[in-house]
Order: structure tokens, then sequence, then C-alpha cells
């Protein structure tokens, strides 16, 4: 600097002054020009918040992430909207959700079926973190149930693969969408139980598949609870098995696939995520606000009669648990995949 005063531009204004005065004015500019993340972070949100879903309307993801959104509007006092993005597996959803503005007021929660997409099943999926989204949290994860039209005549898991293993191909399963854990668990059954079924594909959500149950046209459908209660209420479908890995509270005498299959466990699950770029304290408050939601008892009550169950996770957390489940798929796609070919 040459003599006691220097030009100085800051936000197009331009000024003389001497080194303390000049520091003392760029300081004070900062703190009252350009609001800090936290700051916003703290206000956080001002305005309703959307979470986007993959799911179809009625689905049991659809339906967590409904109670989910309900238990953050009252923590936030913003409503907060869930809009349905179905369809090509779950990449109508990321692609939206990817292309949303990263100031946290849209928000993505896509499900397990969206990370572990078949590769050749639709773009932008199957979705990895950190790399597509940011990690917010866990919400809730939902076992995979196996019901039967009942003139198929069977009321348990064992027999059914012993009709399948006397008629292969004759027993037609519903598939509520190609890559979708509903339609893997439908794969994996079938490969740890050595039997084959004639899949019949349905592209939307359960409603469909579940009418052509319940009228005896298909014989069979894996879905998560929700997606299923009504025709099991009403008794034109019947429970045999649930894939989840102990016997669930809610369902203490609807046996565990496990019980005829050992080791075998099918749960969806859902995570919440933010486009990147979304402000790391506006991750942070969104993460801890999530985690109140999740643990409210009544919230979890809700959830359970659904055959749903929260389970509170951090960013990092979730991460980890996203990167086991992919681990824990692979095998499964990638034999679907070979007997594509």
């Amino acid at each position: 600097m040459k003599g006691r005063g220097h030009w100085l531009s800051i936000v197009g204004l331009r000024l003389t002054a001497g080194p303390l005065i000049t520091l003392s004015f760029l300081a004070l500019t900062i703190v009252v020009l350009a609001p800090t993340a936290r700051a916003q972070a703290l206000r956080y949100p001002e305005r309703p918040v959307t979470i986007i879903s993959d799911a179809a309307a009625g689905s049991t993801p659809d339906v967590d992430a409904r109670f989910v959104a309900e238990g953050l509007s009252k923590i936030w006092g913003q409503q907060v909207v869930v809009v349905n993005h179905p369809g090509a597996n779950g990449s109508v959803a990321t692609r939206v959700a990817s292309e949303a503005p990263n100031d946290g007021y849209t928000l993505y929660m896509p499900a397990l079926s969206t990370f572990v997409a078949l590769l050749s099943s639709a773009t932008n999926v199957p979705i990895k973190l950190p790399r597509d989204f940011i990690p917010i949290g866990f919400t809730a994860e939902n076992p995979m149930f196996v019901a039967v039209n009942p003139s198929l005549g069977v009321s348990s898991l064992p027999e059914l693969i012993a009709l399948a293993k006397k008629e292969p191909n004759k027993i037609s399963i519903a598939v509520t969408g190609i890559g979708r854990l509903t339609h893997l668990t439908g794969e994996l059954l079938q490969q740890k139980a050595d039997i084959k079924l004639l899949s019949v594909p349905y592209t939307a959500g359960p409603a469909p598949a579940l009418g052509d149950v319940a009228t005896g046209r298909v014989s069979m459908i894996i879905e998560g609870y929700s997606g299923i209660a009504g025709a099991v209420n009403a008794k034109s479908v019947k429970l045999i098995a649930v894939a989840s890995p102990q016997r669930l509270p809610e369902f203490p005498n609807l046996p565990t696939v496990a019980e005829t299959i050992p080791g075998f466990a099918a749960t969806g699950w859902q995570v919440l995520v933010a486009p990147l770029g979304t402000p790391a304290p506006i991750v942070a408050k969104v993460s801890d606000d999530l985690r109140k939601a999740v643990n409210d008892p009544g919230l979890r009550m809700n959830l359970a009669k659904i055959g749903s169950y929260s389970r509170a996770m951090s960013p990092d957390e979730a991460l980890a648990f996203v990167a086991k489940e992919q681990q824990t798929w692979a095998p499964v796609l990638e034999r679907i995949a070979a007997s594509n070919k």
C-alpha cells in the first residue's frame, strides 16, 4: 500500500480508507450483507417444504412418507407436502429431485428399490450416496408380506413351495414394478426355494395387482402391509408369511419366511436425502428434526399399524446402511440380469 489510504471495492462500492477502517468495514459488510448458512438454518423452514417420493400413491413407501411429513410439519409449524413421481423404477423422481433447488425446501425420500435397481431398467438409477444426493437420515423400514388368494388352497409358505415344485410356472405372482423390492423379493424366494413362478408385471403400483390377486386372476403377491391391508381385512387375500428377520409384534401368529428358508429377509426402507449443494447447516437441522419425528411414540405407533417401523440414523449412519444394503442385494440383481440375457 502507498500512503495512508487505498482504494477498496466491496459489493460495487468504491471507497478510500485507512487499513483499520478498511478491515472493519469489510467485516461489517460481510456480516450485514452476507447472512451465513447457519443463520439461514436457524430460520428454516420459513415456508412449506416438499418431499418427493418415487412411490405410487397408496403404496407402503408413500404412506410412510406421509406419516413422516406429518411429523415434520408438527415440529416445523410449516406444511410438508409429499409429491409422488412414480415410474421408470424411480428414475423419474430421481431426475426431478436432482434438478430441484438446493435450498432445503425440496427433499427426496427414495425407497430401497431406487438404490438397488437393475442397471438396465432405467436411467438415473441406481442412486449412489453421496455421489448423487446428500444423506439426511433414515425414516422407516417395512418387511415384505407374502399373500395368496384363498382359492389357491395353501395356508402356509411350505405348502406354497410344495405346490410350486409340483407344478412349475403354474402359480402366478403379481410383480408391482420390475426391479423394485417386491420383484426382487419374489426372485429371491424362487432362487432360495428352488421353485419357478409365473411373473405378471404391473406398472401402476399395488392397487391393480392386488385387485387381480383378490379376484383370483393372479395367485399371489409380495408387498408391504399397507398396500394389501384392505384386502387382508376383507379376507380376499390371505397372509402366509412375512420376510422380517423375526416375527413382528403386531403379527405374532404369522410365520417368517426365515422359518422355512433360514436367513431369508427382505425389508423395504426409505431414507431422506437432499439435492447436492444444500447447505450443511440446513442438512444438520433437518436431520436433527427428522430424528425427533421418527422417535415420536405416536408416529412409531401409526407406522407399526401398517407394518412399518421407524429407526433414527445420522447422515453418516444412513450412508453406511445404504452401502451395506446395496452390497446385500447385488448378487440378486446380477442373477436377474443374467437370466434376462
